[in-house]
This record gives C-alpha cells, structure tokens and sequence, in this order.
C-alpha cells in the first residue's frame, strides 16, 4: 500500500470519527419516560442499582459542545436507566472533567467529558410530574 494512501485513510477514519464526537448521545424513545431528579425516592420503589451516564472523553471531548456534553452524559444515564427496567432516577453527582495541555508559558484546555451518577430506581406508579427534573444547562 502507499504511503499517501494509508496517511490519507487514517486522516479520513480521524476525521469521520471526531465529527461523531461532536453529536449528544442520543435518546432512546422509551427512555425518554425516565426521570431524573434530586428528590428523594418514592416509597414503595425497587431499587436496581447505580447508574453512570457519561458523554465525551480525551479524544472527542473537546470538539463537542459543553452543551452536547451535558446532554449526552444525561441522555445515556436515561438510556442506562431503561435498559434497568427503571422509570426514576435520583441523581447523586455530575461532574464535569477538563483537560489542560502545554507548557508554562501557553496552557490551553477545556472541558472534555460530562459524567453523572445516580441509582436507579423501578416504580410501579410511575412519577407523572417532570417539574423535579433537573435541567440541562
């Protein structure tokens, strides 16, 4: 194989997979009934254990929009959640990472990835109201 071939290849693959980075993870439309609040459990709910949405990284995080990233981190935790079989989860912490490269005299950085934790929880009156929900900013 040539050797312009395989760096104009590689260029390409780089190129494709850091345009998909850019995207919020998207939501499923049957997780979209999950909600994810900071109010305490309902009584009478099963919990199933912790989940852990997260959007970004090192390689992609900081070509996608904080935006993006916050929506995704949220949208995977949904996704997580209803792949539990959970319809409520209380999120316990969100955590933003950043990332700073350089030297003394010319760091740069910003945020790469959102991560959100929370425990998920199976309610057989499932939780009507989104006014507890917490909002994406």
């Amino acid at each position: 194989m040539n050797i312009r071939l395989f760096h104009r290849l590689v260029a390409g693959c780089l190129f494709v997979s850091s345009i998909a980075g850019c995207a919020a993870t998207a939501l499923q439309p049957a997780a979209a009934r999950v909600l994810v609040t900071r109010q305490p459990v309902p009584q009478g709910c099963e919990y199933l254990g912790t989940v852990i949405g997260e959007q970004g990284g090192s390689a992609v995080g900081g070509l996608t929009s904080n935006k993006n990233l916050a929506e995704g981190a949220m949208n995977d935790m949904k996704n997580k959640a209803h792949a539990m079989g959970a319809n409520y989860v209380v999120l316990e912490d969100t955590r933003a990472g950043n990332t700073v490269s350089g030297t003394r005299g010319s760091l740069s950085g910003g945020q790469t990835d959102v991560t959100n934790i929370g425990n998920a929880y199976r309610c057989e009156t499932a939780p009507t109201t989104t006014s507890a929900s917490v909002p994406i900013r």
